[in-house]
């Protein structure tokens, strides 16, 4: 079975940072797109950044500059690198992965497996 886990949510101060984690298990795919998607109460589910096996990226312009995704092979873990984070960045932070294939960047219907979640709080 495919088990993506998040950690590394919490709640900080505008301005600072925080690393997101997702541990991934049970993927078998030789090729491969991983994301982070968030959401906040009342709001639609948005994507934020994108990477795939060949190492192609993709973010929201939100964060663009802002945030990084990278995925550590080895370990098995994809990450979010947020930085400057902004109250509007609060929201229930989910990773997703899904088999190669082309689609729209960022749409949630490309990804076929889902974590539970991580909460983020920024605080003006």
């Amino acid at each position: 079975q495919v088990l993506l886990v998040e950690s590394g949510g919490g709640s900080v101060q505008a301005g600072g940072s925080l690393r997101l984690s997702c541990a991934i298990s049970g993927y078998t795919y030789s090729t491969y797109r991983m994301a982070w998607f968030r959401q906040a109460p009342g709001k639609e589910r948005e994507g934020v950044a994108e990477v795939n096996y060949i190492g192609s990226t993709a973010y929201a312009a939100s964060v663009k500059g802002r945030f990084t995704i990278s995925l550590d092979n080895a370990k098995n873990t994809l990450y979010l690198q947020m930085n400057s984070l902004k109250p509007e960045d609060t929201a229930m932070y989910y990773c997703a992965a899904g088999r190669s294939g082309w689609s729209l960047p960022l749409v949630a219907s490309g990804f076929d497996y889902w974590g539970q979640g991580t909460q983020v709080t920024v605080s003006s």
